[in-house]
């Protein structure tokens, strides 16, 4: 197994790890175990060099993740070769709440504002940002019908979406370029899309990979980045030393 490997059939080539960046731009409304600060940005400069150092060239991020879009456009800059840049699409954050728009026209104005933030000309992927309501997104809002307008007009070069249910996560494997969902020792529930993904030779990303922090992370890597369906686990730190700790976890692993 190595350690960049083929996002489905995009042509990317993702690290095994990638870097998720929620806890760059917003430390309310979460589900994690501590709290935290937001770190400065000396701090997150060194977090993403370091990311770099250890191989990683995956990074997402989303609307939804507060300041985080436009804070990695500021400390990406000169650097947009070096990385992979997941954002999303149909969730907002705006003070101190979350709602949703999945209409197409949002869907556009999502997108051009992203590529703004992240001061680039195109994204590499943009993932539908679910509130749950899978198959209803897939079937009535016409938000992948958008993003593959998009993706026609040459700003995305991969389009997909970050599922929360097992038939949406199914259902998308069979129209996207990428599924984003959940998998991990406590969570198995989102396999069968995982081997759809194999099957379909769609791009995979595990979410959750490390339980937000609760699994220990060699067994659990073992097990998500084991599965031939897997093109990366993104997980989301502050913490270098966590993040080095990580990726050796994911080489051992990888052998």
């Amino acid at each position: 197994m190595s350690w960049l490997r083929p996002l489905g059939g995009t042509g990317l080539q993702v690290s095994a790890l990638g870097l998720g960046t929620v806890k760059l731009g917003r430390n309310r409304g979460l589900k994690y175990p501590a709290d935290f600060a937001l770190p400065d940005e000396r701090s997150a400069a060194r977090l993403l060099a370091r990311a770099r150092e250890l191989g990683i060239n995956l990074v997402d991020t989303a609307p939804a993740y507060g300041s985080s879009e436009e804070r990695l456009g500021r400390l990406l800059a000169g650097q947009r070769r070096d990385w992979v840049i997941c954002t999303k699409v149909g969730e907002e954050f705006e003070r101190g709440r979350s709602s949703h728009d999945f209409s197409p026209e949002h869907t556009r104005e999502s997108v051009l504002r992203s590529l703004r933030r992240l001061q680039t000309d195109v994204l590499d992927i943009v993932l539908v940002h679910s509130d749950g309501d899978d198959l209803g997104i897939i079937e009535r809002m016409g938000t992948l019908e958008a993003l593959a307008q998009l993706k026609r007009e040459g700003l995305l070069r991969a389009f997909g979406m970050s599922t929360k249910t097992l038939a949406g996560g199914l259902a998308a494997a069979q129209t996207c370029d990428v599924v984003m969902l959940t998998y991990n020792l406590q969570q198995a529930q989102e396999l069968p899309v995982l081997d759809a993904c194999a099957r379909l030779g769609r791009g995979a990303l595990v979410k959750k990979a490390l339980g937000s922090g609760r699994l220990p992370p060699e067994v659990s890597l073992e097990l998500v980045l084991g599965h031939a369906g897997t093109s990366a686990a993104v997980v989301g730190t502050i913490d270098p030393a966590h993040l080095l700790a990580d990726v050796e976890a994911a080489r051992r692993v990888l052998g």
